[in-house]
């Protein structure tokens, strides 16, 4: 059975409990690896400034409860040219996470970077974030 590194363990916990729960499930039947979690101010803008995000306004940060509401997770080992297992990913995550919200353990939907309005359509989008998922507002 796949386990997160010490270091996506540290990544993980930086993040809102939905995502903590979510991923903790998620690693027992897939392998994957967290990027990131919470980040400072001055990285989201050098990744905006990359075009690497769009917005200052980033779940990344730090959220009123202390918590990142974003986290980057990647299929492990990483292939950034394979998006179809970064899809895959996220049917896990999706499945995932709509049977803990439906258990009652956890309370918010997780949006994904590859679908931002979670329609299903991947291909409407002009900008994809494969490894990005965060918390619907909900």
């Amino acid at each position: 059975m796949p386990r997160f590194s010490e270091q996506s363990s540290a990544r993980l916990s930086t993040c809102h409990h939905d995502l903590r729960l979510v991923f903790s499930e998620v690693i027992k039947v897939y392998d994957c690896t967290v990027l990131e979690g919470i980040r400072s101010r001055e990285t989201q803008a050098e990744y905006v400034r990359q075009g690497r995000s769009r917005t200052m306004n980033s779940k990344h940060l730090r959220q009123s409860d202390g918590t990142s509401h974003a986290v980057d997770v990647a299929p492990y080992p990483i292939d950034w040219k394979d998006s179809r297992r970064f899809a895959f990913l996220a049917g896990l995550v999706f499945a995932i996470s709509e049977r803990l919200r439906a258990e009652g353990r956890i309370s918010h939907r997780v949006v994904w970077g590859g679908d931002w309005d979670s329609d299903g359509n991947l291909r409407e989008h002009s900008f994809w974030d494969g490894p990005h998922f965060q918390l619907d507002a909900t």
